[in-house]
């Protein structure tokens, strides 16, 4: 099903200093200037920035999905095996369904990298209609990501009745399948 409605996508980073203001936000607006490069149809951010907390990112994931409609709803940080490294755990509780492909395709592109990705827990999941990707805190790290797994992306959204995602072939090319 077509939807011609502009996108609504949530980028939530999760940094204990970053919401402090201790140190500066550079996953949220990597993650976003990756779009901007990616994305030729309409979207709009939804942007969050909050702390290593399960109540307050729980509870930030829940209102993108089920207030904010978003879309796609893309995390970075909080994926790693420290105890504050809460994100994929949060994410897996408020989706209904996980893609395990994700994670496996974005950790076997940053082994590439360095060999603390295998540490990585980033996943990605669905809750309703909102497809929710955990990405590593480093800029450097998103791009990777999103360049491993932007492709499958449109074609999950379109599955999920969502906007109609088209991206620039020159960044990333949209595979739909038929």
């Amino acid at each position: 099903m077509m939807n011609a409605q502009q996108a609504k996508i949530g980028i939530v980073t999760v940094s204990d200093r970053a919401s402090r203001g201790e140190y500066q936000d550079l996953g949220g607006p990597a993650i976003r200037e990756w779009l901007d490069k990616a994305l030729t149809s309409p979207w709009t951010a939804v942007p969050r920035l909050v702390a290593d907390e399960k109540p307050v990112l729980e509870q930030t994931l829940i209102e993108l999905c089920d207030q904010e409609q978003c879309c796609l709803v893309i995390t970075t940080g909080g994926t790693g095996p420290a105890k504050r490294d809460i994100t994929p755990d949060v994410t897996a509780q408020v989706c209904d369904k996980i893609l395990d492909g994700f994670g496996e395709q974005m950790r076997a592109v940053s082994l590439k990298f360095v060999p603390t990705a295998i540490l990585s827990r980033q996943l990605a999941g669905i809750r309703d209609r909102t497809l929710l990707i955990n990405l590593p805190g480093k800029p450097a790290a998103i791009a990777d990501c999103l360049n491993a797994v932007f492709a499958a992306v449109p074609c999950c959204i379109d599955l999920l009745e969502g906007p109609r995602l088209e991206t620039d072939p020159a960044v990333i090319k949209a595979f739909r399948p038929g």
